[in-house]
């Protein structure tokens, strides 16, 4: 994982050229702040690093930091931090974007880890939108992009009950 402090983050490109801003907002993520990810360092980390369903290669070197913030303490995460190495992956593929050589097997590696993380985060209460953003990252992990992505849509009740209406209809 390319550590926090590496001066290879000024290198690395967000949505607004270099993504030496990154780290420091990753950083802030070890707290675990339970929020819906509108907040800080959410709203920022958001913009830069998946903006409008591009993808950069600080994104790549973000995953891991994210993914290691959930291994911290599994039961306190908010969906936010599935949902967003979710994002990343579906948006990687979809747009047919390469992941950098230096930072794959790293981002593989955590990608890999989140089906049993989903599996530790058992003991909370998960909402409707955790359960969708758990089950989207696993599946986004698995190769399963477009389930991932449509996971992702059925984040509120009132979407699962439109879903289900349309299928009982056809």
């Amino acid at each position: 994982m390319l550590e926090l402090s590496s001066p290879r983050w000024s290198e690395l490109s967000d949505a607004y050229g270099s993504a030496a801003k990154i780290p420091e907002l990753l950083r802030q993520l070890s707290a675990l702040p339970s929020d819906d990810g509108r907040s800080e360092p959410w709203f920022s980390l958001w913009s830069a690093l998946a903006h409008q369903g591009d993808v950069y290669s600080a994104s790549f070197a973000a995953v891991p930091h994210v993914i290691a913030a959930i291994a911290s303490s599994p039961e306190r995460v908010t969906d936010v931090y599935f949902h967003f190495p979710a994002w990343v992956e579906i948006c990687r593929h979809k747009n047919g974007v390469d992941v950098p050589d230096e930072l794959v097997a790293d981002y593989f590696d955590s990608l890999s880890r989140i089906p049993a993380l989903v599996a530790s985060a058992e003991e909370k209460q998960w909402s409707a939108a955790f359960t969708a953003c758990a089950l989207s990252a696993t599946a986004a992990a698995k190769g399963q992009h477009e389930l991932a992505e449509a996971l992702l849509e059925l984040t509120s009740s009132d979407t699962v009950g439109e879903f289900l209406e349309w299928s009982y209809d056809r």
